[in-house]
């Protein structure tokens, strides 16, 4: 049988995991997986892959999970101590996240996902706005651009990226300041704004397809996908200072530690939306890069050899270094009870 999902990385990658006693989790909505990667012995790495439909947006705190999909975010929790039972201990796992709630939101090409105070923040992008969630509806609407006149399902200019500050939507990123269907296609590459919530104010405009805001201390940093930069943003002054060139197509951060780890893709020669990225002819491989923000230098990259072209968010599980997902798509799934402080298994009922 062929072998999926094969890689090669450098050796400094996995130390960095090791040393730090954290995992990284990434999805692929092309190959429809979430990825779960660690190192338990500081020189190799080893990879577990989970099967969803299209998962974009990943979400961490604490001990919650939420992983949006095609039409539905999956919400996961690894509160309780269930890799101390027996019958997940010959994995060597050393947590798992079991999902506990399927909340169905129908296609709303949900991007970025955070938690927020008390919610779950969304990117919209198919209405154009950020949105909570709750049981009465497919969402809430919670904010819109001021250039966008209403809510309808038309992707008008690509709303995608997000950042919370003290619990609520700061900033976010759109590929164009659209109002019109998939208008955020015309001139994909000098078009990307960054915008204040709830003003609506343009902190930068003209970027190249701009991802992943994120506040690291007080700095803000964002992704210049299709130019395959990093920037950092002076927000007050409207300006941005360039951190790095990676020359790749770049979507997905997140930071621990003085270490950025940033997504690459690939661009596939029938890509209609991507063919024109000045990053395309080094956009061979998908993966990961770990870079030194405090020395602004490249520690090491993970990349794919196969089965995995695209990449969009980039999370991490702090503390543990074999992290394992439960969803209800895996049988085990049906007999673990848990409450506070405690795990029970139920057999599984008999067949005959």
């Amino acid at each position: 049988m062929e072998k999926k999902y094969q890689i090669t990385f450098d050796p400094e990658v996995a130390e960095v995991l090791y040393q730090n006693t954290i995992s990284l989790v990434l999805s692929t909505y092309q190959a429809g997986k979430v990825m779960v990667i660690g190192s338990i012995n500081g020189n190799s790495l080893h990879q577990i892959p989970f099967s969803f439909k299209k998962p974009m947006g990943i979400a961490l705190e604490g001990s919650k999970m939420a992983i949006a999909g095609l039409d539905e975010i999956l919400f996961l929790s690894n509160n309780e101590n269930i890799v101390d039972t027996i019958k997940l201990n010959e994995n060597n796992f050393d947590t798992v996240f079991l999902q506990k709630a399927a909340y169905t939101t129908s296609t709303l090409d949900i991007h970025e996902i955070k938690f927020g105070d008390g919610v779950l923040w969304g990117v919209n992008t198919l209405f154009s706005c950020l949105c909570t969630f709750d049981i009465n509806y497919s969402f809430r609407p919670k904010w819109k651009p001021n250039f966008i006149n209403s809510l309808t399902p038309e992707d008008k200019c690509h709303l995608n990226g997000m950042v919370l500050k003290d619990g609520i939507p700061k900033y976010v990123t759109a590929l164009s300041q659209t109002n019109s269907k998939d208008g955020w296609r015309e001139k994909i590459m000098s078009t990307g704004v960054l915008l204040e919530v709830p003003s609506s104010e343009v902190i930068l405009d003209s970027l190249s397809m701009p991802h992943s805001p994120r506040l690291i201390g007080e700095n803000l940093y964002l992704l210049e996908s299709g130019s395959g930069r990093l920037l950092k943003v002076d927000v007050e002054k409207k300006s941005y200072e360039i951190v790095y060139e990676f020359n790749r197509f770049i979507r997905g951060m997140v930071h621990y530690n003085g270490f950025l780890f940033i997504g690459a893709s690939q661009i596939r020669e029938t890509s209609k939306s991507f063919n024109g990225l000045d990053v395309k002819k080094n956009s061979t491989q998908a993966g990961i890069i770990v870079f030194d923000l405090n020395k602004r230098k490249k520690i090491g990259e993970i990349n794919y050899l196969d089965t995995i072209e695209e990449i969009f968010d980039v999370q991490l599980i702090e503390g543990f270094l074999k992290p394992v997902i439960l969803t209800q798509n895996d049988e085990r799934h049906k007999e673990i009870i848990t409450f506070s402080g405690n795990v029970f298994w139920r057999k599984p009922k008999s067949t005959n």
